[in-house]
């Protein structure tokens, strides 16, 4: 394994990690003051306005940059141009939509329950947004972590400023908090595509026929994905009514704390695995990978002990009872973080048909799951539904790469007993949520083990984040 490459993605993963709790830690803790400055109505308005942004990003962007994995390889000596041209594509994707938006209004209008400036709004925001993602995502493949992490910092940073601040401002609150996300990312975008010195003519059609057939198949996966992350809400809603629809929601919100190390620890080491992958470093992939998932359970489990303390903060006593959504919501995203290290190796062979149908299927789980159970257990049985569905599309994608015949390339026996083991801890942790003596003991317990690790690799640590790093 080369050590200089080991170096190089321990760095980025570190200072991904800082970047995204420091960006996406402002944007969670923004959450309950906008709860006091909205009423009900602008609240809910918003959360409908950020489901419709999801499901259109998926049209609009259409995740061109999932081809990075590969195309930093087959195009090496012209990355810079396939990353231009890419932009080129977002921008003609983002501006069609724009006009087909315009064109149909009523029927959107009519089918989204939004006036036509916020449905505007969400494009001319994708269409910035597009190019924001394109160029992180170059940057992550080149490993120019600092870049990266300034970048988003500064805008995510601004996006949750500026939004508190006009929401304050503006007598439309609605208006305040969606202008507040969109100037910010307007603004970066025009300095990126200054930057990028980004010309029409420098595009390459050849590009986008590499491009598509990887990023297409996405759209199915990726909207399968959004309503597996949705759906929940919606039945819960139907079903139990929209007070445990509350309940749930805020419950839900905090796993977000668990998702930001899938994303995080993923963008690390997904460009380190395409460049062992490129070179056939079997060994290094397995030993890295079974290190990563070690990690990620392990935090994800103290998660799980701090939860009604979490809780308490977003919520105030009334979410209490809450709390029993929390571990399965934290277990089914380290099932979503195994499966992420699967769909990483069916992007860099280009194998992305696949994930399409996986997705849909666990969708379908799901909706069935839910339909059987929620009317019988309540709202928290949503949480071990969607729990149990990410598990299926953790295996669905494990037999993907099996086809592939890559399935050896991770320790299959340690990632089973390490899921078996958090399995079993989701399940006991609920017991002890009422028994204080007992979980604030093993509290103190993890910080002690997290101290030790920390002070046995204290040297390499400060190192990374010494001057090489720096």
């Amino acid at each position: 394994m080369n050590a200089n490459n080991d170096t190089k993605a321990l760095k980025s993963g570190i200072w991904y990690i800082l970047e995204i709790f420091t960006t996406k830690g402002i944007l969670f803790f923004t959450i309950p003051i906008f709860a006091r400055l909205m009423s009900h109505d602008e609240f809910g308005l918003y959360s409908n306005y950020e489901s419709l942004l999801r499901i259109f990003s998926v049209f609009v962007t259409l995740n061109l940059s999932a081809s990075f994995i590969s195309a930093r390889f087959d195009f090496a000596e012209s990355f810079e141009k396939y990353v231009l041209s890419l932009l080129s594509l977002s921008t003609v994707s983002s501006l069609t939509w724009l006009v087909i938006i315009n064109f149909f209004s009523d029927w959107f209008i009519s089918v989204t329950d939004l006036n036509i400036k916020y449905l505007n709004i969400i494009i001319i925001y994708l269409l910035f947004f597009s190019v924001i993602d394109i160029f992180i995502a170059r940057e992550r493949f080149i490993f120019r972590y600092k870049t990266l992490v300034l970048t988003n910092l500064a805008i995510e940073s601004g996006k949750a400023i500026l939004s508190v601040i006009l929401t304050i401002c503006m007598s439309n609150k609605l208006d305040g908090r969606i202008l507040g996300t969109l100037y910010p990312t307007v603004m970066a975008g025009v300095i990126i595509f200054y930057k990028l010195k980004w010309k029409v003519r420098e595009t390459n059609f050849k590009y986008w026929h590499y491009a598509l057939p990887i990023c297409l198949p996405y759209i199915p996966h990726l909207l399968s994905l959004t309503v597996l992350n949705s759906i929940d809400k919606l039945m819960i809603t139907k079903i139990c009514g929209p007070g445990y629809n509350a309940l749930y929601s805020l419950a839900y919100s905090c796993g977000i704390v668990v998702t930001l190390l899938v994303i995080s620890l993923n963008n690390a080491f997904s460009p380190w695995l395409g460049e062992q992958m490129k070179n056939e470093n079997v060994a290094a992939v397995r030993t890295v990978a079974s290190r990563y998932l070690l990690l990620f359970a392990f935090l994800a489990s103290g998660f799980m002990l701090i939860a009604p303390e979490l809780l308490l903060i977003m919520g105030g006593e009334s979410y209490n009872e809450a709390v029993y959504v929390i571990p399965p919501v934290a277990l089914g995203c380290v099932f979503q973080f195994v499966y992420t290290m699967y769909v990483n190796i069916e992007q860099f062979k280009r194998k992305t048909v696949g994930m399409a149908l996986a997705s849909i299927l666990a969708a379908a789980i799901n909706f069935v799951l839910n339909i059987a159970f929620i009317p019988r257990y309540g709202y928290i049985a949503a949480a071990y539904t969607t729990a149990v569905s990410y598990l299926c599309l953790m295996m669905i994608h494990m037999f993907l790469v099996f086809k592939i015949g890559y399935l050896k390339i991770y320790d299959i026996t340690n990632t089973w007993v390490i899921l078996f083991v958090m399995a079993i801890y989701a399940v006991l942790i609920n017991y002890l949520y009422s028994l204080y003596l007992i979980r604030y003991s093993m509290i103190l317990m993890y910080i002690l083990v997290f101290v030790y690790l920390y002070m046995k690799n204290k040297e390499h640590i400060l190192a990374l984040f010494g001057n090489r790093i720096l």
